[in-house]
């Protein structure tokens, strides 16, 4: 019931949002003849609409995450009169007693599946070559591509071969000289 009542309260807020934003922005659509030097006044009907907007969107910001967690909480797995259930034995533990339900237990495959170190070793070349590859084509191959792009480009030449500006010549000092 709660869940019901939190998704129709989001969509009433969103619908309200749209309505208000619809409102306050049709006027923009109508041509008018407004005055440049026109006195801004407070205008009551536009200051109670944005701020049913913003109220409408901060519910439903705020309602979202808490009608999804209450989705989450309400999921309860529900099983069909169907299921197989395994046999139930109750078991000692620590502090309390507790119900187990054992059914037929699998095994994983506990057998070695990694190479041997002769056939590790033997391939070792073959998967340094693959990195160096992987290395020289991350790394060389995009300053390649970098240069090929700017080798027609002269702006660095003209800024490491820009002669320097002369001195200017020091001012003459006068006196008997």
């Amino acid at each position: 019931l709660t869940k019901h009542i939190y998704s129709t309260m989001a969509k009433l807020s969103t619908a309200i949002v749209s309505l208000a934003l619809l409102v306050n922005g049709a006027s923009a659509l109508v041509p008018s003849n407004v005055p440049k030097t026109k006195r801004t006044t407070f205008d009551a009907t536009r200051a109670a609409t944005n701020t049913i907007a913003a109220a409408s969107i901060a519910s439903a910001l705020v309602i979202g995450p808490m009608a999804d967690a209450v989705d989450m909480a309400m999921d309860t797995p529900s099983f069909g009169s169907s299921s197989l259930v395994a046999e139930r034995v109750t078991r000692e533990g620590l502090y309390r007693e507790y119900d187990v339900d054992l059914g037929d237990q699998t095994y994983d495959n506990a057998d070695s599946t990694y190479k041997s170190a002769k056939e590790t070793k033997s391939k070792k070349g073959k998967y340094t070559a693959l990195i160096a590859v992987l290395v020289v084509g991350s790394f060389i191959i995009p300053m390649a591509q970098y240069f090929w792009y700017v080798k027609d480009d002269d702006s660095s030449d003209k800024f490491f071969n820009k002669v320097p500006e002369p001195e200017p010549e020091p001012p003459k000092k006068k006196g008997w000289f």
